[in-house]
């Protein structure tokens, strides 16, 4: 089956800025169900594997898009790095939860596209997001969490927060880039006054969609723990566990394979498994 790639689509939100996406879909005439992955912190939707992921979901018949986020620090002319620390410190999950409104509603009038068949992806911090979005939105048939927080209250503590709030900022280094991000109060601020909204723990339980949750044993990011409690719940959830698996299955940036690591092709393979029985093979009235 021939895969057809768009990248780097541009996208304009008015209530943030212009982000970048990719669709990746077969070719074929009929109406594809809508998979939209939603990375998480310090990530960006070029990273590792997960364009090959993508192309997989392509091959097994669903139209797949990743993004970035308007304020995740990349930028329209580097979508691979992290080249608008302005921006990354800007960030706020208002913004975040925005910019997958205005995704989904973008790609879900797609003609390749069945809009009574939309499934949310998040990975890690985006696991939250996608939760929060599910609640909120009935159009969303299909919720998936990969290796998810089940929180998004997580932010510096005690003295650390008093120093945050007293200089406005606070920095935290990228592993992988060296890079100093910085985090602007503002964020925090924007949690506390959507404390309600934001709430996972209440959006978990609300959500109606089918539910697969998704994580590695050998996390050493965000504990599996995290997802034990999504299960608990939302207990019509499903929980697969993928024994020593970390925080992103295997995979590394940069990914220089031209195939997945094997815990991520196991995860991936799950995903398709559980949306044909859950989403494809639904019969809606």
């Amino acid at each position: 089956m021939k895969v057809i790639k768009k990248e780097n689509i541009l996208l304009s939100n008015p209530d943030t800025k212009d982000f970048l996406a990719d669709a990746y879909f077969p070719e074929t005439q009929e109406k594809l169900p809508l998979v939209v992955f939603v990375h998480g912190y310090k990530g960006y939707k070029d990273w590792g594997a997960w364009n090959l992921m993508g192309e997989r979901f392509a091959e097994a018949g669903f139209y797949f898009v990743k993004f970035n986020f308007s304020h995740n620090g990349t930028t329209i002319e580097n979508p691979a790095e992290f080249d608008d620390l302005e921006a990354f410190g800007n960030n706020n999950y208002s913004k975040e939860l925005s910019d997958l409104s205005f995704v989904i509603n973008h790609f879900s009038k797609e003609n390749e596209v069945d809009e009574n068949k939309i499934v949310l992806i998040g990975h890690s911090r985006g696991g939250g997001i996608s939760i929060i979005k599910t609640a909120e939105d009935i159009r969303i048939h299909g919720l998936i969490t990969l290796a998810s927080v089940d929180s998004l209250e997580r932010f510096p503590k005690d003295g650390a927060f008093d120093n945050w709030k007293e200089d406005g900022v606070y920095f935290v280094e990228n592993g992988r880039t060296k890079q100093q991000m910085p985090h602007y109060y503002q964020f925090f601020e924007d949690f506390e006054s959507n404390f309600h909204r934001f709430d996972v723990e209440r959006c978990m339980e609300m959500a109606k969609a089918h539910v697969l949750v998704v994580h590695g044993t050998a996390d050493e990011s965000v504990s599996s723990k995290n997802s034990d409690h999504l299960h608990l719940l939302n207990p019509n959830s499903e929980l697969f566990l993928v024994e020593n698996a970390n925080h992103v299955f295997g995979a590394k940036e940069p990914w220089e394979e031209n195939f997945l690591p094997y815990e991520l092709a196991l995860v991936t393979e799950k995903c398709i498994d559980f949306l044909n029985e859950k989403i494809v093979n639904e019969q809606f009235e």
